[in-house]
């Protein structure tokens, strides 16, 4: 994994904290310190420009389930609650088990092929069940999601967080800005990628000119 989608996926935790799951201000630093000190262990421990090995190297952010969970549902609305088999499929997630969770989740599209959640849903578990990488698979459960519920930019979003994690940002500011520029104005989700995209760009000035081209 690439220090972009590392710092990127931290600054997201810190973000989706403070804002949708509504962190108190007291513990914004408590959460900056963790983080900090998370990725500090990785620069120790690991390598950012070459594949983990062992997994347990990349930093929890990466395999925090309930994250990943609380991400997927910043994008749907929170008054509606998923199926009961995307419920169960998150306590699998939750726990990094991400083939349960799959299992879960193909009963989910089975029953309904219009889920748009469950499909984005599938999608993570298959990525996160392949080590973080974009596979057939996981990318067909992402176009099913968009085909579902085409005004959802979830599935668009985390297909942009796979390539992100294969060391390709500037695809994934390209998809991210097309999820902005059809965003409507009060959609609930559009300061966290709004913050994203820019934190991105910031990243990418910050580096050499022929990354992510």
């Amino acid at each position: 994994m690439s220090w972009f989608a590392i710092v990127l996926l931290a600054l997201t935790a810190f973000a989706l904290a403070a804002w949708a799951l509504k962190l108190p201000r007291q513990g914004w630093t408590l959460m900056g310190a963790a983080l900090m000190f998370g990725l500090a262990g990785y620069a120790v421990q690991g390598s950012p420009s070459q594949p983990a090995s062992p997994r347990a190297q990349v930093v929890d952010v990466e395999q925090n389930g309930e994250f990943l969970v609380s991400l997927r549902r910043a994008f749907f609305d929170p008054e509606t609650l998923p199926s009961r088999f995307v419920v169960t499929s998150d306590a699998f997630a939750r726990r990094g088990q991400y083939e349960n969770a799959a299992r879960f989740l193909d009963n989910a599209v089975r029953a309904d092929p219009n889920d748009a959640e469950a499909w984005v849903a599938l999608g993570n578990a298959l990525v996160e069940h392949a080590g973080g990488q974009l596979g057939p698979a996981s990318l067909l459960a992402y176009q099913k999601a968009n085909a579902a519920d085409e005004n959802n930019p979830a599935a668009r979003y985390f297909t942009g967080l796979a390539w992100l994690r294969s060391d390709e940002p500037g695809r994934t500011l390209v998809l991210w800005q097309s999820v902005l520029d059809d965003a409507p104005d009060d959609a609930a989700w559009l300061p966290l990628v709004r913050e994203q995209v820019a934190r991105l760009e910031q990243l990418r000035n910050t580096r050499a000119p022929a990354v992510g081209q």
